[in-house]
């Protein structure tokens, strides 16, 4: 299994707009409904109110692979043009 750890830095104040679009346009049900996915969900950091933590979960390389070429990931590589400044992926393999 892979873990990804997806930190994304928002601008200020715009957290949970980026949130809200991505629970309006179905990006976090769509991604858990991917063929090998086991876990996608997304964490408030108390400490810091512009931030946004993603854990996934994916089967094997292929299932992330695949989650690369998805319109709803694409969709959020465009979003993240409006509402983050920067995003830290931690990878681990277990």
């Amino acid at each position: 299994m892979i873990v990804l750890n997806v930190t994304y830095k928002c601008k200020a104040g715009k957290r949970n707009d980026f949130l809200d679009v991505i629970q309006k346009e179905g990006i976090d049900e769509a991604s858990r409904a991917e063929e090998g996915n086991v876990k996608y969900e997304y964490y408030l950091p108390v400490a810091d109110s512009d931030e946004v933590l993603l854990v996934e979960k994916w089967q094997n390389a292929d299932a992330i692979t695949q989650h690369g070429q998805q319109p709803h990931y694409k969709r959020l590589g465009e979003l993240k043009a409006d509402f983050v400044v920067d995003t830290i992926i931690e990878r681990f393999e277990v």
